[in-house]
């Protein structure tokens, strides 16, 4: 992938980023090119990517806005078929799976992180990590959603709860 600035990607685990110029720093002695990526979740954080190292972090660019239907119905379809048993699982292999799909990048693993989570908090009270797994894995997800559709972070949470929540109108 060939980082641009003035482009956005998501970078795993951290969420949309707009690519900044390039920066020499010394690291331990050491000059090296960074690229500075703002992050796009309000926070006001950025990132500093190794331009030798960029290509193995599994950074991607956002999905396109024509993908947003497929991965509500995505969350849809999972919140009214269960393929898998997530009271089967304990919290350990959870934490486990969760940090796997944090760590893939995907979107679509991600809302399924976000749908697995939600359907299990309406059956027992979610462990305080998990809570916090869950809070971290929608605001990448409505971060995500509210770029590529231009719309405020409301909005796209309006979305997602929309498709998780039975009973309600569907937001496309």
């Amino acid at each position: 992938m060939t980082l641009t600035v003035g482009d956005k990607v998501v970078y795993p685990g951290r969420g949309p980023c707009l690519i900044g110029e390039v920066v020499d720093k010394v690291v331990c002695g050491m000059s090296a090119s960074f690229y500075r990526l703002a992050l796009l979740d309000d926070s006001g954080a950025e990132l500093f990517v190794p331009v030798a190292k960029s290509g193995d972090l599994h950074m991607r660019t956002l999905m396109a806005r024509s993908e947003i239907p497929k991965l509500l119905g995505h969350l849809n379809t999972r919140a009214v078929v269960t393929k898998e048993p997530l009271t089967g699982k304990n919290w350990r292999q959870r934490e486990l799976d969760n940090l796997k799909l944090f760590s893939s990048g995907s979107i679509f693993e991600l809302a399924q992180m976000v749908e697995s989570l939600t359907q299990l908090s309406t059956t027992k009270n979610l462990a305080a990590h998990e809570r916090e797994t869950l809070y971290r894995a929608r605001k990448l997800l409505i971060c995500e959603i509210s770029e590529v559709m231009a719309e405020s972070k409301t909005a796209a949470e309006a979305r997602i709860d929309n498709v998780l929540e039975p009973g309600k109108n569907k937001l496309h």
